[in-house]
């Protein structure tokens, strides 16, 4: 199963110890199912860590090398102006371009579309629900 996460789960997950988006990202992690990104997406986590969360710089290339490793980074040929939001945007080029099953976010303006192309937008509880013996 390929699985796209807004930026907003990597912020979670790089964030918040013991959250939700970490135990998401340790499923990625150990190849429960295939995470997809682009770089679009790495590089809008850098500026959310940099700029809202005052992360260092040494802590950001390793988030951003963590999630490399975990995932396949897809460059996604088509561009998508669905929503008023370009980083959302980027979330479902690269869902398009990666073939994904699944796009997992918090963002309302995403979860508002319910899906994209056939790919169900889901949030990360819902993903979760999914493997109930690692949720716990």
């Amino acid at each position: 199963m390929k699985v796209v996460f807004d930026t907003n789960i990597f912020i979670s997950a790089f964030v918040v110890r013991g959250s939700l988006g970490e135990r998401a990202f340790l499923l990625a992690q150990q190849k429960r199912f295939d995470l997809c990104t682009s770089v679009s997406i790495l590089t809008e986590t850098a500026r959310k860590l940099r700029g809202k969360f005052n992360q260092a710089d040494e802590d950001i290339t390793g988030a951003l090398k963590l999630i490399s490793r975990a995932s396949t980074v897809y460059k996604p040929r088509v561009r998508v102006d669905v929503l008023a939001d370009a980083p959302d945007n980027r979330i479902l080029e690269c869902a398009h371009g990666a073939g994904a099953d699944l796009i997992v976010t918090g963002d309302r303006h995403l979860l508002k579309l319910k899906k994209y192309q056939d790919i169900p937008i889901i949030r990360l509880a819902d993903l979760l629900r999914m493997f109930p013996s690692e949720s716990g």
